[in-house]
């Protein structure tokens, strides 16, 4: 990676601190070059159509990738001189990355509470009760207690998401990232966890969010800011309500989007020619 040395120290505020960072494959630039800066209290929302190159951006925010170029700060510490493990531990992840590598013969209780050991799929760790009590209160936060003796081959999609979301809050995490939470749940289960969400972003006390989606109705309240994409670039970044506007999802999406804001959450929809 570029630029690792003589650089600027970063603000301790800032959880996340990309200057001019790219991500590249096979000569192609997946996502950037991208100047983003995320603060302890903040909740990002990150959309954009398909390839645009979110889950790039949030791969490099979850230390599991390194920026080609450019110079990155994660939780005060620079990509490239520290070990990206200790960070990781740092940071809770719900995504379908992590869901593809659950064994489907584990519980679901099991699965939750090994987070604190960074594994998946228990094996001889030793666990306390207030490991089990904590994993327990956390499952009935995300609606899933009726889950806990299940085995993760059993459950639909929309149950995984909740599961694994649980799983990402186990450790209390200092920043909670967010693939797509809701993919897969039918309406109701999609506005309970939305309603759950918005919750934890209004909590002082949580972690800072990052969260990808699609669709701007599964924006939780409460959250902060956003980030449009569109083919690795950044359309518009900043305070929620300057970058969700019509003007700039038509931008991205490449066709006409008219958005409403109604109460604390937002609708798209296609304007009418």
């Amino acid at each position: 990676m570029e630029g690792v040395n003589d650089v600027t120290p970063t603000d301790q505020d800032w959880l996340v601190d990309f200057r001019g960072v790219e991500l590249r494959r096979g000569g192609k630039t997946l996502v950037g070059p991208v100047d983003w800066q995320v603060e302890l209290d903040e909740r990002w929302v990150i959309i954009g159509p398909n390839g645009a190159g979110k889950t790039s951006l949030v791969r490099m925010a979850a230390a599991e990738e390194f920026p080609s170029k450019g110079t990155a700060f994660l939780m005060g510490e620079q990509i490239g001189k520290t070990d990206m493990r200790d960070l990781r531990a740092l940071i809770g992840i719900s995504s379908a990355a992590v869901q593809s590598r659950i064994p489907e013969n584990e519980r679901v209780d099991d699965l939750v509470v090994s987070a604190g050991y960074a594994v998946l799929g228990r094996w001889r760790e030793e666990y306390q009760d207030m490991d089990f009590s904590r994993a327990d209160e956390i499952l009935a936060q995300v609606g899933a207690t009726h889950l806990k003796e299940r085995t993760w081959g059993t459950l639909s999609e929309g149950e995984k998401k909740r599961v694994v979301l649980a799983r990402a809050l186990m450790t209390n995490p200092e920043l909670l990232i967010l693939d797509e939470p809701s993919a897969g749940m039918d309406l109701g289960g999609r506005e309970d966890l939305v309603g759950y969400l918005g919750d934890l972003a209004m909590d002082p006390d949580a972690p800072a969010i990052i969260m990808i989606t699609h669709h701007v109705e599964e924006i939780p309240y409460g959250f902060t800011h956003a980030m449009l994409l569109d083919e690795g670039k950044v359309v518009a970044k900043g305070l929620i309500n300057s970058v969700l506007t019509s003007e700039n999802l038509t931008r991205a999406f490449h066709q006409p989007i008219q958005v409403d804001r109604i109460g604390q959450r937002y609708f798209a929809r296609r304007a009418s020619l």
